[in-house]
C-alpha cells in the first residue's frame, strides 16, 4: 500500500512555532512521515527564515512517537561526513529508529556563496559526494575502525561510538533522477531511492532501470525502498483548486505531466494509485504553505 508523507521546504520561512505545529499535525492526522529540505536560505532573495536541519530533527525525534522523518536531502558540501554520521546515529537512537538520512551533493549556488561553502563544479561535486557516502556507510554499518584516504576526506582508524542502536544505523536515502550518476550511487549505497517530480510512466521506467543496476551489484530489488518527492496542488473543493491554479495561471493537466499531484478528492487518489502501480512505495507531498494546517487536515481526509 502506498504510504503518504509530507515534505516541507525548510528554507521558506520555517520557524519553531511552524515546525512544532506541523509536526503535531502530521503525527495526529496519520501521515506516514515528515521530511524537510536542508538549506541555509532560499534560492532567490529576499532571505527567509530557516531552522537548522539537525537541531530541528533532534526536537522532532523527542517530541513525536510514530512518524518517520528525515532530510530531503542534506548536502555533503555543508558538513564533514563523519559529523553527519555521528549526528544521524544519535538522532536515530533518540527517535527509536525513525530517521531516514537523505544525502545529496548540494546544488544551490546562492547559499554556498553567502555562507562560504565550496560547491565545486559538477564532476568534483559528485566525486566528493561519493567519498562522503563511502565514509558515512562505513562508519554506520561496520564495527571496524575506518581508515579512508580520499581527495576530499581522510579518516585514520576512526570508530563511531556509541554504535547505533539500529543495526547499520539509520536508513540512507539518495535522491534524484539521474541515470548515469544518481541511480548507480543509490544501487551501491542507499537503502532508499527518492525520485523527484515524475509522472507514473517515467517513474516506472527509472524504477525498472534501478532494478537492473541493483542486480548488477548483487543486490535484490527489495533491498532499496522506492519513494518520490513531488509538488502538490490540492483543493478541498473544485473552486478552491481553481483559485490556486489561477495564481500562476497554471493548467492542471500541464502540471500532472510534469509529475505534480493535482486535483480534489478522488482525482488525487487516482493519481496516487497510478504511482503505486508503477512501483512507488512512499510519496512525500510538498506542502508549501507552512501555516495551512486546515488544508493539511483536508488532505488527510481525502487521501489517507
Amino acid at each position: 500500500m502506498l504510504e503518504i508523507a509530507i515534505m516541507i521546504e525548510g528554507q521558506n520561512g520555517l520557524t519553531w512555532p511552524r515546525w512544532q505545529n506541523l509536526a503535531r499535525a502530521v503525527e495526529d492526522l496519520g501521515f506516514a512521515g515528515l521530511y524537510r529540505s536542508d538549506h541555509f536560505t532560499n534560492a532567490t532573495p529576499p532571505d527567509k527564515e530557516s531552522l537548522e536541519l539537525w537541531v530541528s530533527l533532534t526536537w522532532l525525534a523527542s517530541h513525536t512517537k510514530r512518524i518517520e522523518f528525515g532530510s530531503l536531502v542534506s548536502p555533503l558540501s555543508f558538513r564533514h561526513p563523519a559529523l553527519t554520521a555521528r549526528m544521524a546515529a544519535a538522532v536515530d537512537d533518540l527517535s527509536g529508529g525513525r530517521l531516514t538520512l537523505g544525502l545529496g551533493a548540494g546544488w544551490q549556488e546562492r547559499e554556498h556563496q553567502l555562507f562560504g561553502f565550496d560547491l565545486l563544479d559538477m564532476k568534483s561535486r559528485f566525486e566528493r559526494f561519493e567519498e562522503g557516502l563511502e565514509v558515512i556507510t562505513r562508519l554506520l554499518k561496520g564495527d571496524e575502525a575506518v581508515t579512508f584516504e580520499g581527495k576530499y576526506f581522510q579518516l585514520r582508524g576512526a570508530t563511531l561510538l556509541p554504535r547505533p542502536l539500529r543495526p547499520g544505523g539509520p536508513s540512507i536515502l539518495i535522491g534524484g533522477n539521474g541515470e548515469k550518476l544518481t541511480l548507480p550511487l543509490a544501487a551501491k549505497y542507499a537503502d532508499e531511492w527518492n525520485a523527484i517530480f515524475l509522472p507514473p510512466k517515467e517513474f516506472a521506467r527509472l524504477n525498472a532501470r534501478l532494478d537492473e543496476i541493483l542486480a548488477a551489484n548483487g543486490r535484490p530489488p527489495s533491498s532499496v525502498r522506492r519513494s518520490m518527492m513531488t509538488g502538490l496542488k490540492f483543493g478541498g473543493t473544485k473552486k478552491e483548486l481553481k483559485e490556486k491554479l489561477a495564481v500562476k495561471n497554471k493548467k492542471a493537466d500541464d502540471l500532472r505531466r510534469k509529475g505534480l499531484i493535482v486535483g480534489v478528492g478522488e482525482e488525487i487518489v487516482g493519481q496516487l494509485r497510478a504511482l503505486e502501480r508503477a512501483g512507488l512505495q512512499r510519496l512525500m507531498l510538498q506542502w508549501l504553505d507552512l501555516d495551512d494546517l486546515a488544508g493539511l487536515e483536508a488532505l488527510a481526509k481525502a487521501v489517507l
